[in-house]
């Protein structure tokens, strides 16, 4: 199995998949690769907070030509995942391979998934009625890996967020930012630019030690291939696991009213709302005793100009003051951003936000 993540989250990953008791986890530029039985499926499609989805890789070749492609795809064991009236399109990518072209690779892909199963099912044709197993494909370095997509929509989606703001920060790497911020069950956690409070919903999601995924549904427990006991099993293994008696707290504030509104409704669906604390607040005003802060301030790719966004880095060297007991950090794309913060950060790391590429200002000492 593999699990594609966001550039920069590879070691998160792998390591809450050894947690998982994955083996053999391997991690790789913006992917994991890991194995396990049925639980394990299950499990990486509920726990992980940071990978996009869990694939399943039915096999990886070498393909310069399209002979090549073809003949190796139809040597895999598709028949084992899909079935003869199973819908089973087919996306990919490429990246630095003579096979260039998406589309061109997309149908011999598919051409030769269909001569494979019309030799196991003895049928003519396919009506693909049947729920998708949606083929996956990536070509890089001439090396085709075809995979199967397990999850249905991206993991970043937990069933929480159906209302956002602009410029919102992606689940996956709001979790990790938790992470690298060492959030635990007993933090006291801030975000004074909260936008629709993804931070510290995935903040107290992690405090809590819940299932990202335990309130969304995937792709593969329709298949009725995996035993709907493993799904029951691994639902109520992570039911028991949350820390119940942790005493987090979140406290959230945005200028923007209905920011706040729209990050307390997230909360709800989340089911942190007591947890975290929603107010209306210009960052200006903000004041921290003790406690974690964790933002994602606005900047000038996303919503303000670079004069308007350096005005907020200027502020916030004044309200995030060094203070024992206080950490800060802060997730933006401006190289500039420690000269007009005021102050070099005691730790920095390289994160995509998208495709943008980002640094994590950490403060700490």
């Amino acid at each position: 199995m593999v699990a594609p993540c966001l550039m920069g989250l590879e070691g998160l990953i792998g390591g809450e998949l050894k947690r998982m008791d994955a083996r053999d986890v391997a991690p790789e530029n913006g992917r994991v690769f890991f194995s396990g039985d049925e639980n394990i499926l299950c499990r990486a499609n509920l726990w992980t907070r940071y990978a996009e989805r869990i694939l399943i890789v039915v096999g990886s070749f070498e393909a310069r030509t399209f002979d090549e492609l073809f003949e190796g795809t139809k040597a895999l064991e598709w028949e084992r995942w899909i079935g003869k009236s199973d819908a089973f399109p087919v996306k990919g990518s490429s990246v630095s391979s003579k096979l260039f072209s998406v589309s061109d690779c997309q149908s011999i892909i598919k051409k030769a998934v269909v001569e494979r199963l019309k030799t196991k099912y003895h049928v003519p044709w396919f009506e693909e009625v049947g729920y998708p197993r949606q083929i996956q494909f990536h070509i890089h370095k001439d090396v085709a890996y075809l995979m199967i997509d397990t999850s249905g929509n991206g993991l970043h989606k937990r069933g929480y967020r159906r209302n956002g703001v602009a410029a919102p920060i992606k689940e996956t790497l709001a979790a990790a930012l938790s992470d690298i911020s060492f959030v635990k069950k007993d933090s006291v956690v801030y975000d004074p630019m909260c936008g629709s409070g993804t931070i510290l919903i995935e903040a107290a999601l992690k405090a809590l030690n819940v299932a990202p995924g335990i309130k969304r549904s995937f792709s593969c427990e329709k298949w009725g291939i995996i035993p709907d006991t493993v799904w029951r099993d691994e639902r109520e293994r992570a039911d028991s696991l949350i820390r119940r008696d942790a005493a987090f707290e979140g406290f959230g504030s945005d200028i923007d009213p209905a920011a706040v509104k729209t990050a307390s409704e997230n909360a709800f669906k989340a089911g942190v709302a007591k947890r975290i604390r929603f107010t209306t607040g210009d960052v200006a005003d903000f004041r921290c005793d003790s406690g974690i802060v964790i933002c994602n301030p606005p900047y000038g790719e996303r919503l303000l100009t670079l004069a308007e966004a350096e005005k907020v880095y200027k502020t916030m060297g004044k309200v995030f003051p060094r203070r024992q007991g206080n950490s800060y950090t802060i997730i933006t794309p401006d190289e500039d951003f420690e000269r007009v913060f005021g102050r070099k950060a005691d730790k920095r790391r390289k994160l995509y936000n998208g495709m943008i590429k980002c640094q994590a200002y950490m403060y700490f000492k």
